[in-house]
């Protein structure tokens, strides 16, 4: 991630409190680690370094442990997301379509890479393999919204629609 995009850790006391809950919740229970960093990103949106801290502390096991079940499995997230999420279709009718400058004109527009989110929190991007949209293609998804048969001259426009 670049310098520029490092949002850095917001977490309240509130958050602290309830994720403490859901620790002491599965601290006992076999396989508790699961559970316990799938509340956390409920609670947090993602989990950066200072949760899973405090979840190895909390379930007294290392943080390597907890930093490899949450980079292993790809429902968990170590960046936060944007107010509005944009995902990029790059499944195979979208690519052969062209949604490889679709992302490019997104990160350009907004001036991060896949997987970051502006500094002002606004937008994330990612990309994804396939939305069942192929008939569209190439297609783009912000939010629940979505936009197919995409140029990139497009791209730029439509992210101005949810700048405000």
């Amino acid at each position: 991630m670049s310098e520029k995009t490092l949002i850095p850790f917001k977490g309240t006391p509130e958050q602290e409190a309830q994720l403490k809950e859901v620790i002491a919740k599965h601290h006992d229970q076999p396989g508790g680690l699961m559970p316990t960093l799938q509340e956390a990103q409920g609670i947090y949106g993602y989990l950066p370094i200072e949760v899973q801290t405090m979840i190895a502390d909390g379930l007294g096991i290392s943080l390597a442990e907890v930093f490899g079940v949450s980079t292993f499995y790809s429902q968990f997230s170590l960046t936060p997301k944007g107010k509005h999420k944009i995902s990029v279709c790059l499944g195979t009718a979208c690519y052969v379509k062209g949604s490889d400058k679709i992302l490019e004109a997104v990160e350009q527009k907004l001036g991060i890479k896949s997987g970051e989110c502006t500094a002002d929190g606004l937008f994330s991007i990612d990309s994804c393999r396939c939305v069942g949209a192929c008939g569209l293609a190439p297609v783009m998804l912000v939010d629940e919204d979505v936009y197919g048969k995409l140029k990139p001259e497009q791209v730029a426009k439509i992210l101005d629609g949810y700048s405000e």
